[in-house]
């Protein structure tokens, strides 16, 4: 569900994840609404996962939205690395 590089958006509650997905759609960007990986902590227990080539636009949006996520990841092999949001 996770490959290796992509990115994965931690929100803090249900409302702002399903916000958030909802204008990113819109937008017709690349995304995918997911189960939160068990590795990570997740209140609401879903996230947004994204690629590399989308970050700037996704993140923008949600930037521009006032919904930045509470976390975001990098899948690193098998692992999950916290990352600062783009600016």
């Amino acid at each position: 569900m996770v490959k290796d590089g992509d990115f994965v958006a931690v929100f803090n509650n249900i409302h702002r994840v399903m916000k958030a997905e909802k204008i990113l759609k819109e937008k017709r960007l690349n995304m995918l609404l997911i189960p939160a990986p068990r590795s990570l902590k997740s209140d609401c227990g879903l996230a947004i996962r994204y690629d590399e080539a989308d970050r700037n636009a996704i993140e923008g949006q949600l930037r521009e939205a006032d919904l930045e996520p509470e976390e975001i990841y990098r899948k690193d092999g098998e692992e999950f690395t916290r990352i600062d949001a783009q600016r």
